[in-house]
């Protein structure tokens, strides 16, 4: 199930900006993520409160964030969201295209981060991706997964074009001297073509 929520007061900067994120229907399957989220900056004080204010009708009052230093050039401590603080902590051992919420009625909550940049058709098929109930995929071979996927259809691509460019039709060249082309019909026949009216 993807969801796109408007950002509310939080996200006054860029009030504009839907919040973009997927998460896992409600099942029993338990998969190593519960969904996904594209973020438009890697700002995470303007990006986290915008979807904590989402995600909370569905996991409840989240009360903490956990994220890799490695994709968030700034780090806050804490981060104000719709009348409570969300407390961020960060991890080098957590995957980097990971994001840990904790919530006082679900408890935890692991999502995909989906780079700000990335393409829209390749973030949709992220979204998706993440959104699988049960699915045994990471955060990590998702993106790898991804990157080979994009790899693949600009090669494709690539080579429809070249093959595009090979097969455009070029005037033949006129036939050497005193020879003839294979498409050409017999000399003798050639004589008639050429005379015959009717």
């Amino acid at each position: 199930m993807t969801t796109t929520v408007e950002r509310g007061v939080a996200g006054a900067l860029d009030s504009a900006l839907p919040t973009r994120f997927s998460l896992t229907p409600k099942t029993t399957l338990a998969g190593q993520l519960d969904g996904a989220w594209w973020p438009h900056s890697r700002d995470l004080s303007t990006e986290l409160p915008p979807l904590v204010e989402a995600l909370e009708g569905r996991l409840g009052r989240i009360t903490r964030a956990m994220v890799n230093p490695t994709r968030w050039p700034v780090v806050p401590h804490k981060v104000p969201a719709t009348g409570h603080t969300v407390h961020v902590g960060w991890f080098t051992e957590l995957d980097p295209d990971k994001m840990i919420l904790l919530s006082y009625t679900v408890g935890r909550c692991d999502l995909l981060v989906i780079p700000p940049g990335t393409e829209p058709a390749a973030a949709a098929r992220l979204l998706t991706a993440a959104a699988i109930p049960g699915s045994v995929l990471t955060a990590g071979v998702l993106m790898s997964d991804e990157a080979a996927t994009g790899r693949r259809m600009r090669e494709t691509r690539s080579s429809e074009d070249t093959w595009g460019k090979r097969r455009r039709v070029r005037p033949a060249a006129p036939p050497a001297p005193g020879c003839r082309r294979a498409d050409d019909p017999p000399a003798g026949e050639r004589a008639k073509m050429t005379t015959w009216r009717p």
